[in-house]
Order: structure tokens, then sequence, then C-alpha cells
């Protein structure tokens, strides 16, 4: 993914949660019944990337301009994260969702449960939605941006073979190594559905990394033809790379999602605040703004307030809420 770019550490938060935690016992716990909470003091979490930093910040300002008082801290690990949105020591935390469908039937199921996790956002959202309940959390509605896996090919190849989509690409017999991170070589949505899904002729996956700088330069000069990234990569330019459509969607449905504690934030307070985000903040959009932090060196929360202004959502010379990191974690024994 993305590289990683922390949040200013203002002040320490206790955050007590085991990283082995593997959150309350389905079988112990009963039906989900007492009515939505509605706290006005929210923390809203950040899994430490850029992406999640300026998703944070967003929150955060919209839900200020609701009328609540918020606060961010950034835990860059789910197996934090996740149980302490459970317990309420966290309310609010951007996801993908897809990826938190798996993550959570993974922890109900096992790490070889099936995934359940697809291409169709309908079908993911209600495997996700039932997996979420059981353990209080509230998944709101998905906005209009994902943050999938994408290839991208450098654009003179792409010109030289009039490749669009991915299914171009297979179609061209062209042999392509590809730059990736070195799991590439086993995961179904990788090397194995390229080939099964669009016939693409994998000769070799060069362990460079998801969306490196090294992977990216190594399809630059031609040392291989295509590199697996993301839909928000805003680099892509810099070095002269085009994405292929994934026109048979191969990849999941990672779309956005606010996930909520239901005791604390599950009131349509909530919902109707960041459900604002969501009529406006595209792909393309957020790859915009990954872009002014990550290459302009941006801070996050300049960049998010400025979108939002840009939108109409907050009034202009709305100030971000101060950020907060969560101490470490004890060691597991």
């Amino acid at each position: 993914m993305r590289p990683r770019r922390a949040l200013p550490v203002l002040l320490a938060l206790p955050l007590w949660v085991s990283a082995c935690t593997t959150g309350p016992s389905l079988e112990n716990q009963g039906e989900v019944t007492a009515p939505p909470g509605d706290s006005k003091h929210l923390t809203i979490g950040s899994a430490g990337f850029t992406e999640s930093d300026l998703l944070a910040q967003m929150y955060a300002l919209l839900l200020d301009r609701a009328g609540y008082s918020t606060k961010i801290i950034s835990v860059t690990n789910r197996e934090i994260y996740e149980p302490a949105l459970e317990s309420g020591q966290i309310d609010v935390v951007p996801e993908y969702a897809a990826t938190f469908a798996d993550w959570l039937n993974a922890k109900k199921n096992g790490a070889d449960a099936a995934p359940v996790g697809s291409p169709d956002l309908a079908t993911t959202m209600k495997a996700l939605r039932a997996l979420a309940a059981p353990r209080g959390l509230t998944v709101l509605d998905p906005g209009r941006a994902v943050d999938q896996n994408a290839f991208a090919v450098a654009a003179p190849y792409a010109a030289e073979h009039h490749l669009k989509t991915l299914s171009d690409l297979g179609g061209s017999g062209l042999p392509v190594r590809l730059a990736a991170g070195d799991e590439c070589v086993q995961r179904p949505y990788c090397a194995p559905g390229l080939k099964k899904t669009y016939g693409i002729r994998i000769t070799a996956v060069d362990p460079k990394g998801v969306g490196t700088t090294q992977a990216k330069q190594a399809v630059q000069n031609g040392q291989d033809q295509m590199v697996l990234t993301t839909t928000t990569d805003a680099t892509l330019d810099d070095f002269g790379l085009v994405l292929l459509a994934d026109d048979k969607h191969l990849q999941n449905a990672d779309y956005l999602v606010p996930v909520v504690n239901r005791s604390r934030a599950g009131s349509g307070g909530v919902r109707k605040a960041l459900g604002k985000l969501n009529t406006v903040l595209t792909t393309a959009d957020l790859a915009r703004v990954n872009e002014q932090v990550d290459s302009w060196r941006r801070l996050p929360e300049d960049v998010a307030r400025t979108y939002l202004e840009s939108k109409n959502l907050i009034p202009s010379g709305q100030k971000a809420p101060l950020a907060r990191a969560a101490r470490r974690m004890p060691d597991c024994q």
C-alpha cells in the first residue's frame, strides 16, 4: 500500500487494548437491542497512513460541524483498533468494505475461512453488516470512492500495444513481468487472478512491493511491464504510468465505509453528518488529496479542510481537531 505518514503526536492517550485481544466472544454476546447511542464526544481512529489520516480529518470536521466534539488518535494496527472500536474507546473509523468484511470473517471463523468480500458491493455490504452487528458495530453507507488493487503500465507501452483494459493486455499475448509484493504469486486477486480471469501471461513476479517507488521505476525503465498499485495512487503520472481498467471486475468492492460503535455513535446525527461526504468524494478526488499530502507535503488536516470547504460541506476557516496518537500496546505474553 502507499507509504504511511503518521499524524503529529501532540498528546499521548492510553488505549488499554492488548494486541492479543480477539474481541468479545460472539457465543457469549446477546442480541444487540439497546437503542443506538449519540455521544457528543467522539474519538475517531486513523490507521496511520495518508488516506486514513485524511478521512479521519474529514470525519472529524464534518462531525464538528454537526455539533459533536471530536478528537483523533492514530492506531496503525487493525488488530488493535478494531477491539477498541468494539469497546467504545474508539467511536468511528474509516474502513474498506471487502477488506474489513474478510477480516471480521477470519476473526470469527478462522484464518482459513472462505472470503466473504466480493466484487459486488451489495453482496459485500450484506456480509459485512452481518458480521459487524453482533460485535456492536454499525457500518454506515458506502460512498463513491473505492480503493482497490489496480495495475499500471508505462504510457508508451500502453500506446504501442493499444492497451486500455486488462482484457486488452490478456488478448495481446504479451509476456508480462509484474512488479508487486512477493505474496502476489499466491493471492487470487493478483497473479493467479490475472492469469485465470484475463489470460495475461505473467512470466514472473518481481518482489518490489505494492506501489513502491522501486516497483514503479522498474516499469518506467522497462525492466518490468506492469506494477501492482491502488486505484487512489496519486503518483502514477510522476512515473509516466497509466492504469489498465479492471473491466471484468476481478478486484473486490473495497469502497470506503465509516464504521461506528453503535452504543456511542450509532445515531442518525452521525450517519447524516458523515453521509454528506458520500455524495461528493470520488476515487479521483481521493487520489488528488493523497497526492497533496504524499507529493506536495501538505498536512492532512489542511488538505481535508480545504477539500470540504471546496465542496461547501464546512464553512471557510473551520479549524481541524488536534491529532493524538495512541500509546504503544503491551507485547503479547
